[in-house]
């Protein structure tokens, strides 16, 4: 049965109600049905030499991640393996658990393919997940771990949850993801300045050698977010994410003036937030895309743009488990049809 079928059913349920189902589901996969992850990777994984990339030294065998907050606590990941994504990531976590912000603080916006979350970091802490993740890693896969700062730290102490994320992570994943950016942790985004950059790539640089990657928020003015962004190349950043959730509530047809917008919303705000950055920020440093990807087209367009990697979320709720294959499929047929052998041959075209 396809996932058509069983989407009206899941969307009947609240969304983080209907979550937490689909993650017992893909856990249980090989239990119930042994064979069924060779199978899923079978239909699921393309595999063609055209999209893999080595990338900070990690070696990618196709573009399309998955972004931290689908598995927050690492609990899926060898399924989630299955389903065609070049990289995943895990989080964000926190060192210490926490419960996240009051429910409800997940909501659908069906007719917009959208999701407004208001979550707040809500996770199993760093002593569980790593615990998790030392049965697992290395992975077949780059794992990235998405950290971020307990609700209950200062921003004054905030550079310590990440350094303490950063050492408990250091053998548990092959990349990081600086989350400052999130707007469910109350003045997280206050964060986001070249002072706070300057201290923790400081530090880090001390911690750890793998690569660290920056999370951005599409709120910012280009020129705020240009300064910022210099700054971490400066510091050693290894790459940049454009961009998180959005909270231009204009976008709204709704009362909530809370919470991440994500999803067909805010595509092409995040579009043009990255091919503005790009144009002065590509071949600086590594540009991964995201924000309302949700087909080969919209990735390949960011591409095009500068990205060499594409993260989703929402799409992976809306359209279903072979997103990213569907994605892959179609970014080799626009490759061929443009007469490109290699994916770099189209990252940054637009831009040289």
């Amino acid at each position: 049965m396809s996932y058509e079928f069983f989407k009206p059913l899941l969307f009947k349920l609240d969304p983080e109600n209907a979550h937490h189902l689909v993650e017992w589901a893909i856990r249980s996969l090989n239990f119930i049905c042994p064979g069924t992850l060779s199978f899923l990777a079978k239909n699921y994984i393309v595999d063609d030499d055209s999209l893999k990339q080595e990338l900070c030294g990690l070696y990618f065998n196709n573009p399309v991640g998955l972004a931290g907050g689908f598995d927050k606590n690492a609990t899926m990941i060898r399924p989630l393996s299955a389903l065609g994504f070049g990289f995943l990531e895990f989080g964000t976590l926190t060192p210490k658990a926490q419960k996240g912000n009051d429910k409800p603080r997940l909501f659908r916006l069906i007719e917009q393919e959208s999701l407004q979350n208001a979550m707040g970091f809500n996770n199993e802490g760093k002593d569980k997940i790593a615990s998790r993740l030392a049965d697992l890693y290395p992975f077949i896969l780059p794992l990235g771990a998405n950290i971020g700062k307990n609700k209950t730290t200062s921003n004054e102490e905030a550079l310590n949850d990440y350094l303490i994320l950063l050492k408990s992570f250091e053998n548990l994943c092959d990349y990081f993801i600086i989350n400052i950016s999130s707007p469910n942790t109350q003045n997280l985004r206050d964060l986001q300045s070249q002072n706070f950059i300057k201290e923790l790539f400081k530090e880090a640089k001390t911690i750890t050698s793998k690569p660290i990657f920056l999370k951005i928020a599409p709120d910012m003015s280009i020129d705020e977010a240009l300064k910022l962004c210099e700054c971490a190349i400066k510091e050693g950043v290894s790459g940049l994410i454009i961009a998180n959730t959005s909270t231009d509530y204009s976008l709204l047809d709704n009362n909530r003036t809370f919470g991440g917008i994500s999803g067909k919303l805010i595509q092409e705000k995040s579009g043009v937030f990255f091919k503005e950055l790009a144009k002065e920020l590509f071949g600086k440093t590594l540009l991964i895309a995201s924000g309302g990807i949700d087909s080969a087209e919209v990735a390949y367009e960011r591409i095009k743009n500068g990205a060499n990697l594409v993260q989703i979320y929402t799409a992976f709720i809306y359209k279903g488990p072979n997103i990213a294959a569907q994605i892959n499929q179609g970014l080799v047929e626009l490759l061929r049809k443009d007469q490109f052998i290699h994916i770099s041959e189209a990252v940054g075209v637009n831009l040289k």
